[in-house]
C-alpha cells in the first residue's frame, strides 16, 4: 500500500504542477493585460490561487515521497494537498485526477500498517 501511495502522490503532484502553472499564470495574465469581457475574468482571490498553485503540488510530491518511510505524515500531507487543490481550484475537469489520486494516495498511506513486502 505504501508503494501505491508513493506512486499516486508523485503522479498527482506532477499533474497538480500543471494545474498550478496555469492557475498562477492565468492570474498574472489577467492582472497584467486586464479582463476580456465575459471570456476571461480575474478570480475572486488571486493571492489564494497563487499560494495554492505553489503549495498544493509540493505537498503532494513531498507526501508521496514520504509514504514509504513515514506513512502517517506522508498521508496527511497528501490529504492536505487534496483539500488545498479542491479549495483553491474547485473540482473540475482539470483537477479531478490530481484531487482523486492525491486523496486515494493519502488514504492508502494512512491505512498502511506494516511495511510493504519486498
Amino acid at each position: 500500500m505504501r508503494n501505491a501511495a508513493l506512486m499516486l502522490g508523485l503522479i498527482a503532484g506532477l499533474l497538480a504542477l500543471v494545474v498550478g502553472f496555469f492557475g498562477y499564470g492565468y492570474t498574472v495574465f489577467i492582472e497584467t493585460f486586464g479582463e476580456v469581457g465575459d471570456l476571461a475574468r480575474q478570480v475572486e482571490n488571486p493571492d489564494k490561487t497563487r499560494i495554492l498553485s505553489l503549495v498544493a503540488p509540493i505537498l503532494a510530491i513531498a507526501g508521496g515521497a514520504m509514504a514509504r518511510s513515514r506513512n502517517v505524515l506522508g498521508g496527511a500531507l497528501m490529504l492536505l494537498s487534496c483539500a488545498g487543490m479542491y479549495w483553491g481550484f474547485g473540482f473540475n475537469v482539470f483537477t479531478m485526477f490530481p484531487i482523486a489520486m492525491c486523496g486515494l494516495g493519502g488514504i492508502l498511506a494512512l491505512a498502511a500498517r506494516q511495511p510493504d513486502a519486498a
